[in-house]
């Protein structure tokens, strides 16, 4: 069983598999490369047949062995034979009254996640998550109330792009214009405990020979896992979001147990240190806004001397907490927030409100949580149990 940070346990027990011995999605080139020759294609072909392969999943979109035309049919019952390119199950798809759209993803398993689609004026945003729950017990955020259960795979992370393409109708990859143009690692869980897993995915992303992604329409959001975060920007090079959420080591601990581990002083200096962070691709401070608990005009103004303290290139995203069901805080009131963000901005550092949205299908940022969590644990067990023994 996998050591898991900051004390968390796993809701149910082995982590159950999906089928990774057949699947291709979530696999390099090399690793579809070797799977072929395991099941006696030529190995002078194996690396043209994956390439072939590679294009028909992440640019055409194709989810049977069927569709790739320039394979011979032989060659499609084969692959049919021993591997599936096919999709989880969406259990739930809704459509808010802003365009956002929701997906709940359930896995053979019987785990669940939540992904998110945020459709703007210039560009269209896919929240990804990258664990089923979460380690960290952020106080304000509802996926934090879900413990971990476990780690998503490459395939897992891939999938969430995978569905949310083929409900917009966004394939093969369009070379300009496209709908989902921009991806957040900001859906449940923190993505740098799960990084080699988050890495992979991301790097499947952008290969140009599928979907095709720059790394600079990409953002990772952590909560402050400082020992991952030059890895990240060294190793995946994607833009860097920090979720801050207060100015002082007291207030944080108290909101963000992580801040316990890894303190504001080692999180600003490991900013200061991204690699790749410079004024024209600054880093991201996310700040939930919270009534009478860091929205005071002092806040405001200490997030600003910290952020210059440290000569971090920087702007924040201030974010209404979006209230979900038994949760402790309010919203700071409109004329508090804007107050706050003409206070930064007055000294110099963007701070845009975040526009909420989706808030009426609890998409909304902090909202996400699977409906796996609403259930009781034998139920869960139950579930997995019979995927187990209808894979068999």
């Amino acid at each position: 069983m996998q050591t898991l940070p900051l004390g968390t346990e796993p809701v149910v027990g082995p982590r159950p598999q999906f089928r990774e011995d057949r699947t291709l999605i979530g696999l390099t080139r090399d690793e579809i490369a070797e799977r072929l020759k395991g099941i006696g294609v030529p190995e002078k072909q194996c690396r043209m047949r994956a390439q072939q392969i590679w294009s028909w999943i992440y640019h055409f979109g194709a989810r049977g062995f069927g569709e790739m035309t320039n394979i011979s049919k032989t060659l499609q019952a084969q692959l049919a034979e021993h591997f599936e390119i096919g999709r989880p199950e969406i259990i739930e798809a809704l459509v808010s009254v802003d365009g956002t759209r929701k997906w709940l993803m359930r896995f053979p398993d019987g785990n669940e996640v939540e992904t998110v689609f945020i459709p703007e004026e210039d560009r269209g945003t896919l929240c990804v998550s990258s664990q089923v729950g979460c380690t960290l017990t952020c106080r304000f955020c509802h996926t934090g109330t879900q413990r971990l259960v476990r780690n998503l795979t490459p395939m897992e992370i891939v999938m969430q792009v995978l569905v949310a393409r083929d409900d917009l109708g966004e394939w093969p990859t369009p070379k300009e214009g496209r709908m989902l143009s921009n991806i957040v690692m900001m859906g449940m869980g923190e993505p740098l405990y799960n990084f080699d897993n988050v890495k992979k995915a991301l790097k499947i992303m952008m290969d140009e020979g599928g979907i095709s992604l720059s790394k600079r329409r990409i953002t990772l959001s952590t909560s402050g896992v400082v020992p991952e975060m030059k890895r990240c920007g060294e190793e995946i090079g994607v833009n860097l979001a920090i979720s801050l959420h207060a100015t002082d080591n007291d207030t944080r601990s108290r909101i963000m147990p992580i801040n316990n581990k890894y303190p504001l002083e080692e999180l600003l200096q490991a900013c200061a240190d991204y690699p790749g962070a410079s004024n024209s691709r600054r880093i991201t401070f996310e700040y939930i806004m919270l009534k009478d608990v860091n929205d005071t005009d002092e806040d405001a103004r200490r997030l600003v001397k910290l952020l210059k303290d440290y000569n971090i290139p920087a702007k924040v995203n201030l974010i209404p907490f979006n209230p979900w069901p038994g949760s402790e805080f309010e919203r700071s009131t409109d004329k508090q927030i804007k107050r706050f963000s003409d206070i930064v901005f007055g000294m110099g550092i963007s701070a845009p409100v975040r526009k909420t949205r989706g808030e009426d299908i609890l998409a909304a940022c902090g909202q996400l949580k699977s409906e796996s969590e609403k259930k009781r644990k034998s139920e869960l067990i139950r579930e997995m149990q019979a995927a187990q023994e209808a894979q068999a």
